[in-house]
């Protein structure tokens, strides 16, 4: 069973998620918060493999306590969930340690569906959320994502093989592995192996850091 932990200040939306969530067969609820000082708290009592996170809330908000969460429980994935999408949460967000970036409206489906992904591994972001992403990446200077490679050409040893490069692309699309793997005609098991090896030529952690030095380094876009 996945665990899910959903911390919102408004009760309505904090109720209507973790209705959607205990809806799913593989899933259950946790307690969650209105807070993120609170929700921090909830999560170091019941140790989620996923928390919902909305990024306004007071006391402490989503993107300060998803940057806790990540540092103090790393086997705890964050999914970054507001109002609508904006790089005034987004770019902070990621930069925090979110695995993915959802608006509220999206449909129940998705947002159950963005659960198990993150839980897989997977970056969760709709096709407009990755172009908001990549729009805030290019247009930012060099400070923007502290954990990202800089925004260089490429070094030889960077470079990617036509395959990878087919793979990056797609992840740019919000595509899980199992999406890029039926894309392409390939294995989910060969997808996973050439964006490890990206991730490793690139010296990144996730596949979030590798749209960001993708697109940084003008590999991809979306129209």
């Amino acid at each position: 069973m996945i665990t899910v932990m959903v911390v919102d200040d408004q009760e309505l939306m904090r109720t209507a998620l973790e209705h959607f969530v205990s809806l799913a067969e593989d899933m259950r609820t946790v307690p969650g918060a209105a807070d993120g000082k609170a929700g921090l708290e909830a999560a170091r009592t019941h140790r989620p493999d996923v928390i919902l996170m909305d990024m306004q809330m007071p006391v402490m908000d989503g993107v300060a306590a998803t940057e806790a969460v990540t540092a103090e429980l790393p086997d705890t994935k964050v999914l970054a969930i507001t109002t609508f999408s904006s790089e005034q949460y987004l770019v902070p967000a990621l930069r925090a340690g979110a695995a993915g970036y959802l608006v509220k409206d999206a449909p129940p489906t998705e947002v159950v569906d963005a659960v198990r992904k993150a839980h897989a591994g997977d970056a969760v972001f709709s096709a407009g959320v990755a172009r908001d992403l990549i729009d805030a990446v290019t247009s930012a200077g060099p400070e923007a994502f502290a954990s990202a490679d800089p925004a260089e050409p490429l070094q030889d040893f960077e470079r990617l093989t036509a395959r990878e490069l087919d793979v990056v692309r797609e992840l740019a699309h919000g595509s899980s592995n199992a999406e890029i793997a039926s894309a392409l005609f390939l294995a989910e098991a060969t997808v996973k192996s050439h964006l490890g090896h990206v991730m490793e030529k690139w010296g990144v952690r996730d596949r979030v850091q590798v749209l960001i030095r993708a697109a940084r380094a003008g590999l991809v876009e979306i129209g």
